[in-house]
């Protein structure tokens, strides 16, 4: 009898390329996620080239001999998704593939103990226990790498400096601490070659506060800025920055569909808690699909409006994804708005599409669990910066984050909007209770582009569904005048990951088309005719 054998060699490899940074980058923000996980107050780094080392220690719980032994396996985690950056027990094994030795110290009450790893062969990564060295104080675990190369830049304090300032920027900005405080109470200090990295806040000439509120709760879901600079600012710099827990995981303005005539010149940053549970296994993008992915399409369609409206008060905006397509297709676009309209009942995960939509909605629960956000959309969006009176009330409540506007009242009492001190221009409500209603609008968009190599019909990217129009079948649809129906075809293929689990796709893709056809059925007094 034969068993399945792991070329584990070039398993890391594979996970190592799966990550979109260097794996430097990636090993050094794995480590740190792994200290910020444990609830960790103080990470020191200490790289010497002299010695080929890179040593990080943290005063966080440490773990037990058990967790330990865990610690060295591929995939196993004792991390629950959601409740911190981590979860998938891979980061900090690719240390193997440029180390020649993984030193490991724990402590946790009476037990204090440690390991040496290292990658032995192809198949095969031995570790044993070993004297600890009496790095970790009272608390905490400690990592020493020592590296193959002396040329590695894990060995360099620049480095390692200039790799938690871009990865873990909201911990290294005072305007974010009390908003963080429920994760890291005690706050994080960072330390590189015995120098405490300096904390303070973006400044800019032109800065907006930007706090995304979910209707039923008082205290923000989301809470950032956007900056406009007088001069260009690096390429690398601009746009806008999406973390969770305190680690960025996009930058740019790609991901979020907005753009701005100024582009070169405005940046910002979102910190969204919330997400951590839709983070992908190399915590450089977000689940687009099933509740997870719904849950992070809701907080995009949020920000992409609160970033809209900031740019266009500063009389400068323009969305990234062009005009919806041209008058011919807008009598199938709202053919497909309401059929989204009919089928989001039954399947409510179709609700993150929505821009506006007045009452109330389903709530998506992830693990068995509410999350308070009614299809994503229950949100309010308040951009103006804080009010004298606003800035008195930050010195009275320590527990919300300085320097950004605060909770209140006037905020969270949607149902009695003359006395809100947001002024109507400035805010909007994604929906909301009370209020005037507005039409529901779906916020599907539908775009074509040129993928001859690709076998799929269309791609769901975002809010969008991008049609494949270089597809045989786009192309044969054309010719015999079905381009409607191919059309459909492809946005439901698209949509069915994101609405229902992989079994359930053929009863959603049959349901979908069901309701298109029905469409020439509806009243004439409640379809509107196609300009001519």
């Amino acid at each position: 009898m034969g068993e399945t054998r792991v070329d584990l060699e070039h398993l890391l490899e594979d996970l190592r390329d799966a990550y979109p940074y260097s794996i430097a980058e990636t090993i050094l923000t794995e480590i740190i996620a792994n200290s910020l996980d444990s609830g960790a107050g103080r990470i020191t780094m200490t790289a010497d080239p002299a010695q080929s080392t890179l040593t990080v220690i943290d005063n966080g719980s440490g773990m037990q001999r058990k967790a330990m032994r865990q610690y060295h396996d591929i995939a196993a985690s004792t991390k629950v998704r959601g409740q911190g950056i981590g979860f998938a027990g891979v980061g900090i094994k690719l240390g193997l593939l440029v180390c020649e030795e993984v030193l490991t110290e724990t402590r946790r009450g009476s037990t204090h103990v440690a390991t040496r790893w290292h990658l032995a062969s192809r198949h095969r990564a031995p570790w044993q226990w070993a004297t600890p060295l009496g790095l970790v104080g009272e608390q905490g675990t400690a990592v020493r790498l020592k590296l193959q190369t002396p040329l590695s830049p894990l060995i360099d304090p620049g480095f390692v400096e200039s790799v938690m300032r871009r990865h873990f920027q909201p911990l290294l900005e005072s305007s974010f601490d009390s908003f963080l405080t429920g994760h890291y109470p005690a706050g994080i200090t960072f330390e590189v070659n015995g120098r405490p990295l300096e904390r303070h806040p973006m400044s800019a000439p032109d800065q907006a506060p930007l706090t995304i509120r979910l209707a039923r709760r008082r205290k923000p879901s989301a809470l950032g800025y956007l900056s406009r600079h007088p001069a260009e600012l690096p390429e690398e710099q601009r746009g806008v920055a999406i973390s969770t827990l305190g680690k960025v995981i996009k930058r740019g303005w790609d991901w979020l569909g907005v753009t701005s005539l100024q582009s070169e010149r405005i940046n910002g940053l979102i910190e969204v808690p919330d997400l951590a549970a839709s983070l992908t296994l190399n915590k450089g993008d977000f689940i687009r699909t099933g509740t997870r992915g719904a849950v992070y399409l809701a907080y995009r369609k949020a920000i992409q409006e609160a970033v809209s409206r900031q740019l266009e008060a500063w009389g400068d905006g323009r969305t990234g994804t062009p005009e919806a397509s041209s008058r011919m297709m807008r009598p199938l676009e709202r053919d497909l708005d309401r059929v989204l309209e009919e089928l989001s009942d039954d399947f409510p995960l179709l609700g993150s599409l929505v821009e506006r939509r007045a009452g109330g909605q389903k709530r998506l629960p992830i693990d068995g669990k509410p999350t308070g956000i009614a299809a994503g959309t229950e949100a309010i969006v308040i951009l103006t910066a804080p009010s004298t009176t606003e800035q008195e009330s930050n010195e009275t409540e320590p527990a919300q984050p300085q320097n950004l506007p605060q909770p209140s009242d006037q905020d969270t009492a949607v149902t009695e909007p003359a006395t809100s001190t947001i002024p109507a221009s400035t805010s909007s409500m994604l929906p909301g209770h009370g209020r005037s209603r507005a039409p529901m609008r779906y916020g599907l968009g539908i775009q074509f582009e040129d993928r001859p190599d690709d076998s799929e019909l269309g791609r769901l990217v975002e809010s969008t569904v991008w049609i494949n129009q270089a597809h045989p079948a786009h192309r044969r649809a054309l010719a015999s005048r079905s381009v409607g129906y191919h059309i459909s075809l492809a946005v439901a293929l698209a949509l069915a990951p994101l609405a229902v689990e992989p079994d359930q796709e053929h009863t959603f893709i049959t349901k979908f088309l069901s309701h298109w056809g029905q469409a020439l059925d509806q009243p004439q007094g409640h379809r509107r005719r196609p300009r001519r």
